[in-house]
């Protein structure tokens, strides 16, 4: 008898199967971009290095400024929360897509699409609204950082021509990059990037006068207790989201791993993940510790005009340009859904296909406000919050709940039942339960939810929001029954047996964290940052 699978938490109990091959690590990941059906594929090393440069360019300057607003133990206490909810996240959205006996055959391959299924329409331009402001948002950061790093590495007379030297290195260097057909021709620059930053940290550990002014505080302790936990957290945690909002660009990564395997994007997101968040925390500590409260949001700028600063700011530089394709191929990937349906190949002004022409207006779009504006910490603040709660946090539980509909229902109605001590006999989902279409698993459901809408409630069912929850599941089982219904599967001969796992408790209330921490994230974040903006004025 062939023993049962067990799941890392991660995966939070993806619904899997084993079959005569071997185990879940060795069935190969289906789902892929349609737009990366043809490019060159990277090894575990390449893809790690790219999935890290979005997390290490995106944030090499900014997290000393995070760690500032929030405190240092608030700081290194969120980065690592942030870290842990974004590798399980990248692991789950995969793995929804790939083994759910509903779509592992489905040939889910976007995250959007992936929304879709439970949510439909709404679902598709939620997770498009969201990786629009957060691809938007990174990619005006960095032609910021970029404008605020060009006075210390040449002499700038004025505002004129520090705009002129914008555009010409952007345009001569980041506007080709960004026209790249995929993220696998990326790998050399993704690896000198991530380089760089490591410069740069070892740079600023080595020089930032961290002694000095822990000393002049009184002590490190004395600084612990002064500025452990700051009432500006939620803006740090805007920040430290920002970083780490990889979920729209998960699909084109794993698209362009080869040999594609659930063991190998495994390991490609604790790689990635667990080493920008050492490197994060690392260049936090130093950074926040040697300026505290002088700490600006382009760390560099607190250091003397030196050989070693020009360098460092140097470095900085190269890092955005070779950032920024990352992030102009996913805001590039979602005008073209909207506007062509996903055909990127097409010609469209002459001898120019839409991939080049959609790359020079994405261009266009973030250069102009980038000129405009100066506040980095802000715009990375925002972008974190927003992005970083809907797509990140939001997303994930919710397309968890959606997907798992019948077994989550069954759940809610198998608790309420229990804890009610009602007489009768509890449903339990089998496998027969998720049959992907037929008249039998609509009975077997809308039985489930006519239960759960008549069976008395306790007080704790209101207090945990699952009128909330259990609405979110009805929405997800009444799409998903439809577009399956429409979907003509490339493989028939799927099979369920006693192997096939269902999600625990432990699971949905993960999910259900996932949601709840990214809604906490989006309004208190915003409601920080504006209330931060209009208070600024009347200080001292």
């Amino acid at each position: 008898m062939p023993t049962e699978l067990e799941l890392p938490i991660a995966e939070y109990a993806i619904y899997s199967t084993k079959d005569q091959k071997g185990s879940i690590d060795d069935i190969n990941i289906k789902s892929e971009t349609t737009s990366i059906k043809e490019q060159d594929q990277s090894g575990i090393f390449g893809a790690s290095v790219n999935l890290a440069n979005s997390i290490i360019g995106g944030c090499v300057i900014g997290i000393p400024f995070a760690f500032r607003e929030t405190g240092l133990i608030a700081g290194l206490i969120l980065l690592l929360c942030v870290s842990i909810l974004t590798d399980s996240s990248l692991r789950m959205i995969i793995g929804l897509a790939s083994y759910h006996p509903k779509l592992r055959n489905a040939n889910v391959d976007s995250y959007e699409d992936l929304a879709s299924y439970p949510f439909g329409k709404l679902g598709e331009r939620f997770i498009m609204f969201f990786m629009l402001v957060s691809s938007y948002g990174a990619m005006l950061a960095y032609l910021l950082i970029i404008k605020d790093s060009i006075p210390s590495i040449v002499e700038v007379f004025d505002r004129n021509s520090l705009d002129k030297i914008l555009v010409a290195t952007s345009a001569m260097i980041m506007l080709p990059l960004s026209m790249q057909r995929d993220m696998a021709s990326l790998s050399i620059t993704s690896i000198i990037s991530i380089i760089a930053a490591i410069i740069i940290i070892a740079f600023i550990t080595i020089n930032a006068p961290v002694r000095l002014k822990i000393v002049e505080e009184g002590g490190l302790k004395r600084v612990i207790q002064e500025d452990g936990f700051n009432p500006t957290l939620f803006i740090g945690l805007g920040i430290l989201s920002d970083a780490m909002v990889l979920q729209h660009a998960a699909f084109i990564v794993s698209g362009s791993l080869e040999n594609k395997t659930m063991k190998r994007w495994s390991t490609v997101t604790s790689l990635s993940i667990g080493a920008s968040a050492l490197l994060c925390a690392i260049l936090g500590s130093f950074g926040y510790l040697a300026f505290l409260d002088d700490t600006e949001g382009d760390v560099l700028n607190n250091f003397d005009d030196s050989l070693m600063s020009k360098i460092a700011n140097t470095l900085l530089v190269l890092i955005m340009f070779f950032t920024y394709p990352m992030e102009s191929f996913v805001l590039r990937h979602v005008l073209v859904e909207l506007v062509h349906d996903g055909d990127m190949e097409c010609s469209m002004c002459g001898p120019f296909n839409r991939r080049q022409c959609w790359s020079l207006v994405v261009y266009m779009l973030v250069l102009i406000p980038a000129l405009l504006l100066d506040d980095v910490g802000f715009v990375l603040s925002m972008t974190g919050c927003i992005a970083g709660g809907g797509i990140a946090y939001c997303a994930p539980g919710l397309i968890f709940l959606g997907t798992n509909a019948e077994a989550f229902l069954s759940h809610c109605q198998n608790k309420l039942l229990t804890r009610q001590a009602c007489e009768g006999i509890k449903h339990t989902v089998t496998i027969d339960d998720l049959s992907v279409t037929g008249e039998q698993d609509m009975d077997v459901t809308d039985g489930i939810i006519s239960s759960i809408r008549e069976t008395p409630k306790p007080c704790w069912w209101y207090f945990l929001g699952y009128p909330i929850w259990t609405k979110i599941a009805m929405i997800g089982k009444t799409n998903m029954a439809l577009k399956l219904s429409k979907t003509k599967f490339a493989n028939e001969d799927i099979i369920f047996d006693e192997n096939t796992q269902l999600p625990s408790e432990r699971d949905y209330s993960i999910a259900i964290f996932f949601i709840s921490f990214g809604v906490v994230t989006a309004v208190a974040g915003v409601a920080s940052n504006m209330y931060m903006m209009f208070r600024e004025p009347d200080g001292p």
